[in-house]
């Protein structure tokens, strides 16, 4: 990402922070009262900054979409409770809040954020790491899609690790009629009956659906960065149309695997209990076979509208945070720097 200012398409050159210098064309460029400064800025930013910046972006998207989440992993479920039939997202909230009181959208909010903080610092550092050494192998000038998609899919090795176990406390406690009243007493229970593999029981599907998804996440984006932003300023428009639009064709891209894998989280009694399923249901194979069985094709995509509608804004809202706070702190540590 280049330091300085400019609009869509913006034709000035300048200074990249990945270190990818390119010449633009002359005299396009916001020439505002901090635009000399862009030009002194750093070329290459420290790892400290891209993971305080990605845990940054990684709570705030959580936190602000936190309650349609909430929706798609009830919308999700196979065999819902009479009481917890939805038919859309807004409709969804309205009854939850009617029905179950005004914060029940955000039960499992506090764990989330405890897992996306981490979760996202590793991310990011990880994938503009990797991004930068990858291209430097595949594609000596520019950019390679390839390696943003294998950098992409390494990053989500680290976030995963992270961000599983919160991820299944959180949906136990998002679902109707959840037995858990807090994170805490869900951790103690999950852990006393069905032991510590559970946090880690759909770790696999995650992975199957997030290095796919990450791939053509982060394809997309960098796609679209170089059609409306290609000299990569710090643009918060091209990175909240760029971040939108890839996550929401990611998002549905992957929609079977999330069903899935919401279903190893939550081991929902009902739906096992249908689909004469003893015990508990481990690996992606057997919850592929449950999920037919119990609702044949259309059950792969089961909240879908909820999961697009979810992570279109989260992913603008995570790339943009992102690219702000990845510049904003490069440029007051180069301002710390420089003696007046």
């Amino acid at each position: 990402m280049e330091l300085r200012c400019g609009g869509v398409g913006s034709q000035a050159g300048g200074r990249r922070m990945d270190g990818d210098s390119r010449d633009g064309g002359g005299g396009g460029g916001c020439k505002d009262a901090g635009s000399e400064d862009y030009e002194n800025l750093p070329t290459s930013v420290s790892l400290s900054i891209h993971m305080t910046a990605g845990a940054m972006a990684g709570i705030l998207e959580h936190s602000v979409m936190y309650p349609v989440d909430s929706v798609k992993t009830r919308m999700q479920s196979l065999n819902p409770d009479p009481k917890a039939h939805y038919t859309s997202v807004y409709g969804a909230l309205k009854k939850i809040i009617r029905t179950e009181g005004f914060w029940r959208p955000l039960r499992g909010l506090n764990v989330m954020m405890m897992g996306a903080g981490p979760a996202h610092a590793l991310y990011f550092a990880c994938y503009e790491n990797m991004k930068r050494t990858l291209n430097a192998v595949f594609h000596h000038q520019g950019n390679s899609h390839l390696a943003n998609g294998l950098a992409g899919s390494m990053a989500t090795l680290l976030h995963d690790a992270v961000m599983n176990p919160a991820e299944v406390v959180k949906q136990r406690l998002q679902m109707y009629d959840s037995p858990h009243r807090s994170a805490l007493s869900c951790i103690r229970t999950v852990w006393g009956t069905e032991g510590l593999g559970a946090f880690y029981r759909s770790y696999t599907t995650q992975l199957t659906m997030n290095v796919p998804f990450q791939s053509i996440h982060f394809i997309t984006y960098e796609f679209l960065q170089e059609q409306i932003n290609p000299y990569r300023g710090y643009n918060p428009q091209s990175h909240i149309i760029s971040g939108g639009l890839a996550g929401a064709l990611a998002a549905a891209a992957t929609t079977p695997l999330d069903v899935c894998k919401t279903l190893l989280n939550t081991q929902e009694n009902m739906a096992l209990n249908l689909a004469n399923v003893s015990g508990r249901l481990s690996g992606m194979a057997n919850a592929f076979r449950t999920v037919y069985q119990l609702n044949g094709l259309p059950g792969y995509f089961k909240g879908v509208q909820a999961r697009v509608i979810y992570q279109m804004p989260s992913t603008a809202i995570s790339w943009s945070v992102y690219e702000f706070f990845k510049y904003f702190l490069t440029k007051h540590k180069l301002e710390n720097r420089t003696p007046y």
